[in-house]
């Protein structure tokens, strides 16, 4: 993906198409650290994605979008939602039943975000914007991703300034553990 120019919209759509497929590798895989290892996979996705959409999406929705703040609210409430799920899975034994229980919540939880942000908060965010400020949001929440957390922090702060402010901290601290740990590594 290099240096290639995607707006905001084509970047997101491709991270959940992403998911979408580490969901089903999750769902077709059996054993329980396979299990682990995919589900490690994914919320280091999940928590990247939703650091910058929370960063710069969520901001533009409010700023450009009619009835933006309410939207914004509620996709923020479903992230601190998969946030919980995300934590509870990372200390969850993947070969208990309980693990089964908690992905499956994962997946309905961020099935039913991904349609709604593909079916309702996209099109008004592509309604209202133009073209400049949809590659340049592209562009940050590219930049966002790289230095975002790999892991859930659901006490963390989810609105700018403090996210933006404390999420590349967090992130920096989050990689060099996946680094030692070899978390993420595959």
């Amino acid at each position: 993906m290099g240096d290639e120019k995607r707006d905001v919209i084509e970047v997101l759509t491709h991270d959940h198409r992403e998911v979408e497929e580490m969901f089903d590798e999750l769902a077709a895989a059996t054993d329980a650290d396979e299990r682990r290892r995919i589900t490690d996979d994914v919320t280091i996705e999940l928590v990247r994605h939703s650091i910058a959409e929370e960063a710069y999406l969520y901001p533009a929705v409010r700023k450009v979008v009619p009835d933006g703040d309410q939207i914004a609210d509620r996709e923020i409430s479903d992230h601190a939602e998969v946030e919980r799920i995300l934590k509870e899975l990372e200390k969850a034994d993947a070969a208990h039943e309980s693990f089964n229980t908690l992905v499956n919540r994962l997946i309905e939880d961020v099935s039913a975000h991904v349609e709604d942000e593909e079916g309702n908060l996209f099109p008004k965010l592509a309604e209202h914007a133009d073209a400049d400020q949809l590659l340049e949001l592209g562009d940050k929440v590219q930049s966002a991703k790289r230095v975002a957390p790999t892991r859930p922090h659901p006490s963390a702060p989810n609105t700018p300034p403090l996210n933006k402010l404390l999420a590349p901290g967090a992130g920096l601290v989050d990689r060099v553990r996946d680094r030692l740990s070899g978390r993420g590594s595959d």
